[in-house]
């Protein structure tokens, strides 16, 4: 249902125009409306970058926050949701004159993304929560019963009947016949799972007719959902006769979530083809993540490979006006950026210092706790008892050693999925001139890792990232994640110095070797290429 759900969000904000327009457009702004207005959403994700970095040039706030706007909704639509988020986040930050009625309309739209974004990820509490701040911004009645029938749905989903029929009965006030029609349909749903004994069907079927006459794909979707759902348990003819209107329907306009989702329910409706049935969902499963992922892979390197052409143009331009500045110019340039350079490094360096008083302090207390305060109890039992058991005595301190150990293997937010550690670590390097980028970093690729290995795996990351901090001078650094066959690729690569094939195990990478090796991986360090330097590894899956 994901599609539908999807149909009916961004329904709110389309119903008069396709997409944001901003007022001074400039040329790759207007590509990718053309490219957008034909279908084209990869070709428009590009242009819009590349619109983002010339408002950017202009500081036109508004601008590079409409660029990402669009940006983030083509990642959704596409199933994106992690980059959707993420480019949603960013556009906030040009999107600040919460006053003004451009910027109202254009961070309704941006929070309703997110809210659609977390929706689609089943994180129901955050993507109510954006939904809400969405409410804030949206100035048209009509748009706000669309959004009052996405937190009832969500409620549903959620359980809260009570509070989902007060949204949805502020919904069914909609003038619009396909709004309207959710908007009863979905109040059907809570009224009887809030009460068994109401009979929903007469609202059932009217929102079918409505959405039958007005010819409304999405809506007769979810129309056959609810009706195939509802039959369930009463009529198992009747629902299935239902989920395979839904399935025909679901073919007919290209909706491989809603063919999904009648496959399930004839499959357990269906039991004399359920090979058949299996087979057509798992190929359509098979083949909706497969394109996900590529699309996921495809933004994340559009927008580093943009980001890489522009932060080498902006060098040429650099160089240019150096040399038409005269020496006077190049000799204040200079003497500035070593002052700023000196400034940062004893900034930095006092900074590192104070990490790592607060990590010994830390680390001192705990080892205090664990340690110090088992091996003083045990010494007052020893000193206290007069009958020494020597045997219990050695499972004692074998306990306080073995907790002591595990200190070593200690890490932040372990309770964290590992794919967000991943994120999280190589999006800490991230700053004014290091830009970072992860493509293919899903929950999916992790299944079936031991934790040690996700440790040697986060720590070989780790050295790679503080490698380039240190040395390499990148500014454009991405991570590629993929899991192939039996085996999980991880590309590195930047656009720094690069390092030299005999320096290799002189530095902060002597480990990585090892610690690769130690799970049965291989490592290879590209050191002969035109710029920077690119690392391939690979381990197995299981």
């Amino acid at each position: 249902m994901k599609k539908i759900l999807l149909f009916a969000i961004l329904l709110l904000f389309f119903s008069c125009k396709k997409e944001i327009v901003t007022t001074s457009d400039n040329k790759y702004y207007i590509k990718a409306r053309i490219c957008r207005s034909t279908n084209n959403s990869d070709s428009a994700f590009y242009y819009y970058n590349l619109a983002k970095n010339e408002y950017l040039k202009i500081k036109d706030s508004l601008g590079v926050g409409n660029s990402l706007v669009n940006m983030a909704m083509i990642q959704t639509n596409k199933g994106d949701f992690y980059g959707g988020i993420e480019s949603s986040f960013e556009a906030n930050k040009f999107l600040r004159r919460e006053n003004d009625s451009v910027f109202k309309n254009r961070l309704a739209t941006n929070y309703n993304n997110i809210g659609l974004s977390y929706n689609s990820l089943r994180e129901y509490k955050k993507s109510i929560f954006f939904y809400e701040k969405a409410l804030k911004y949206i100035i048209s009645k009509e748009d706000k019963y669309v959004c009052y029938n996405n937190v009832g749905d969500l409620l549903i989903n959620e359980g809260n009947y009570k509070l989902a029929k007060e949204y949805l009965q502020k919904a069914i006030l909609a003038d619009n016949p396909e709004s309207y029609s959710r908007a009863i349909n979905n109040l059907a749903k809570a009224k009887y799972l809030d009460d068994k004994n109401y009979n929903p069907l007469p609202e059932f079927y009217k929102a079918l007719e409505i959405r039958q006459k007005i010819k409304g794909e999405m809506g007769l979707n979810s129309s056959f959902e609810t009706l195939s759902t509802y039959y369930y348990d009463k009529d198992k003819k009747l629902s299935l006769e239902y989920a395979q209107k839904m399935l025909k329907e679901a073919i007919q306009n290209n909706s491989p979530d809603d063919q999904i989702t009648a496959l399930k329910r004839i499959i357990t409706l269906q039991p004399e083809k359920y090979l058949s049935n299996f087979n057509k969902f798992d190929s359509i499963n098979d083949n909706l993540q497969t394109t996900r992922n590529k699309h996921k892979s495809q933004f994340a390197m559009v927008r580093y490979d943009v980001e890489q052409k522009d932060a080498e143009n902006q060098r040429l331009i650099s160089q240019n006006l150096i040399k038409s500045a005269g020496i006077s110019a190049l000799i204040l340039l200079l003497l500035g950026t070593t002052y700023w350079y000196i400034k940062r490094q004893k900034q930095l360096k006092q900074e590192k210092e104070l990490e790592v008083k607060n990590t010994q302090l830390k680390m001192s207390k705990k080892v205090h706790d664990v340690v110090a305060n088992g091996i003083y109890q045990v010494m007052a039992k020893i000193e206290n008892q007069e009958d020494f058991d020597r045997e219990k005595t050695l499972d004692e301190l074998e306990f306080v050693y073995e907790k002591s150990r595990n200190l070593s293997y200690e890490k932040a937010g372990e309770e964290k999925e590992f794919s967000q550690e991943i994120s999280e670590l190589i999006a800490s390097f991230n700053n004014a001139s290091v830009k970072t980028f992860t493509a293919g970093n899903s929950s999916s690729v992790w299944t079936n890792i031991s934790a040690p290995v996700k440790e040697e795996i986060y720590q070989v990351l780790r050295e790679l990232m503080v490698n380039m901090k240190k040395h390499s001078k990148a500014s454009h650094v991405a991570v590629k994640f993929e899991k192939a066959d039996q085996n999980i690729e991880i590309q590195y690569k930047d656009n720094g110095v690069g390092i030299a094939g005999d320096l290799i195990y002189k530095n902060g990478l002597r480990n990585t070797a090892s610690r690769i090796e130690g799970i049965g991986g291989n490592i290879t360090f590209e050191t002969k290429i035109e710029k920077g330097l690119k690392v391939n590894i690979s381990f197995p899956s299981s």
